[in-house]
């Protein structure tokens, strides 16, 4: 489920930032530059949560680290975002819902196991 969460994260971040560079060159930004930049921000975002989440698929124990990382940093945008108008609060809360659940699998003692990063037996 972790790495399944991890990827759509991923694939909605690629999608947001291909969305925003076509926005940039073919429509009328008030800055080009600014917009061609943002989307480029989020298309490079987008690698760490793809890779966390084939990672996590493959039980490579690397992309825990990277992946609790990406759901810490997703919890206060959710927060940031929940004040917005529009969509954005259902956005917020997709994302808040998805994060934790990402964190709770990660935490999971059977997860932990899974990678390796359990508890040595002596």
């Amino acid at each position: 489920m972790a790495a399944a969460l991890n990827a759509a994260q991923g694939l909605v971040l690629a999608a947001l930032g291909l969305a925003m560079l076509a926005d940039a060159v073919t429509g009328d930004p008030e800055d080009r530059a600014q917009a061609v930049t943002g989307a480029l921000t989020l298309l490079a975002l987008a690698a760490l949560p793809l890779a966390a989440g084939r990672g996590l698929w493959l039980l490579r124990r690397w992309s825990r680290g990277p992946a609790v990382i990406m759901q810490l940093l997703a919890l206060p945008i959710a927060f940031t975002l929940l004040g917005s108008g529009g969509l954005w609060p259902l956005a917020a809360v997709a994302l808040a819902a998805s994060a934790l659940a990402v964190l709770a699998c990660l935490m999971n003692p059977t997860a932990t196991e899974a990678l390796g990063i359990g508890p040595r037996e002596a």
